[in-house]
Protein backbone atom coordinates (compact mmCIF):
# COMPACT_ATOMS: atom_id res chain seq x y z
CA UNK A 1 0.00 0.00 0.00
CA UNK A 2 1.36 3.32 -0.80
CA UNK A 3 1.65 6.60 1.11
CA UNK A 4 -1.50 7.94 -0.85
CA UNK A 5 -3.86 5.12 0.03
CA UNK A 6 -2.68 5.66 3.65
CA UNK A 7 -3.97 8.88 3.29
CA UNK A 8 -6.90 8.31 2.24
CA UNK A 9 -9.81 9.04 4.65
CA UNK A 10 -13.83 8.82 4.30
CA UNK A 11 -15.62 11.74 5.30
CA UNK A 12 -19.55 12.03 5.38
CA UNK A 13 -21.35 15.92 4.54
CA UNK A 14 -24.79 15.74 6.18
CA UNK A 15 -26.93 18.83 5.39
CA UNK A 16 -30.30 20.77 6.15
CA UNK A 17 -31.66 22.97 3.06
CA UNK A 18 -32.93 26.35 3.73
CA UNK A 19 -37.00 26.20 2.96
CA UNK A 20 -36.80 27.91 -0.04
CA UNK A 21 -37.92 24.91 -2.40
CA UNK A 22 -38.69 27.03 -5.55
CA UNK A 23 -34.73 28.25 -5.72
CA UNK A 24 -33.68 24.87 -4.54
CA UNK A 25 -35.45 23.05 -7.33
CA UNK A 26 -34.12 25.71 -9.62
CA UNK A 27 -30.14 24.76 -8.37
CA UNK A 28 -30.82 20.96 -7.88
CA UNK A 29 -29.42 20.03 -11.56
CA UNK A 30 -26.47 22.46 -10.87
CA UNK A 31 -26.15 20.56 -8.06
CA UNK A 32 -26.25 16.94 -9.18
CA UNK A 33 -23.91 17.88 -12.00
CA UNK A 34 -21.28 19.53 -9.33
CA UNK A 35 -21.01 16.23 -7.74
CA UNK A 36 -20.82 14.13 -10.57
CA UNK A 37 -18.00 15.35 -12.48
CA UNK A 38 -15.98 16.00 -9.12
CA UNK A 39 -15.14 12.53 -9.62
CA UNK A 40 -14.65 11.53 -5.84
CA UNK A 41 -13.14 8.23 -4.90
CA UNK A 42 -15.84 6.23 -3.19
CA UNK A 43 -18.26 8.92 -3.60
CA UNK A 44 -22.14 7.75 -2.77
CA UNK A 45 -24.57 10.21 -2.00
CA UNK A 46 -27.93 11.47 -2.19
CA UNK A 47 -31.34 13.61 -0.80
CA UNK A 48 -33.25 12.48 2.06
CA UNK A 49 -36.89 11.44 1.43
CA UNK A 50 -38.66 14.01 2.36
CA UNK A 51 -36.28 16.55 0.41
CA UNK A 52 -35.48 18.53 2.92
CA UNK A 53 -31.28 17.69 2.59
CA UNK A 54 -29.01 14.70 1.74
CA UNK A 55 -25.84 13.19 2.68
CA UNK A 56 -22.64 12.78 0.70
CA UNK A 57 -20.04 10.63 1.71
CA UNK A 58 -16.87 10.29 0.18
CA UNK A 59 -13.00 9.71 0.27
CA UNK A 60 -10.11 12.49 0.83
CA UNK A 61 -7.11 12.78 2.18
CA UNK A 62 -7.44 15.61 5.05
CA UNK A 63 -10.61 17.31 6.35
CA UNK A 64 -9.50 20.44 4.52
CA UNK A 65 -9.73 18.65 0.92
CA UNK A 66 -12.67 17.57 2.01
CA UNK A 67 -14.00 20.88 3.29
CA UNK A 68 -12.93 22.27 0.33
CA UNK A 69 -14.33 20.48 -2.19
CA UNK A 70 -17.77 20.81 -0.21
CA UNK A 71 -17.62 24.54 -0.36
CA UNK A 72 -18.15 24.53 -4.06
CA UNK A 73 -21.12 22.76 -3.73
CA UNK A 74 -23.38 24.82 -5.86
CA UNK A 75 -25.92 24.72 -2.79
CA UNK A 76 -23.67 26.02 -0.94
CA UNK A 77 -22.84 28.88 -2.96
CA UNK A 78 -26.32 29.87 -3.68
CA UNK A 79 -26.25 29.97 0.53
CA UNK A 80 -29.14 27.08 0.30
CA UNK A 81 -27.91 25.46 2.98
CA UNK A 82 -29.48 25.75 6.83
CA UNK A 83 -27.18 23.49 8.61
CA UNK A 84 -24.00 21.04 7.83
CA UNK A 85 -21.53 18.84 8.89
CA UNK A 86 -18.55 17.22 7.49
CA UNK A 87 -17.24 14.62 9.75
CA UNK A 88 -14.07 12.11 8.85
CA UNK A 89 -16.26 8.79 9.33
CA UNK A 90 -14.60 5.37 10.44
CA UNK A 91 -17.01 2.69 9.10
CA UNK A 92 -16.76 -0.86 9.82
CA UNK A 93 -16.10 -3.24 7.48
CA UNK A 94 -16.87 -7.35 7.48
Amino acid sequence: MDNAQNNDRRFVYFYFNRNEPEKIRQVVPTHVQYWKTVELKGYMGGPFGDQTGGLISFVASSLEDATNIILQDPFILQDLIAEKWIKEWIPETR
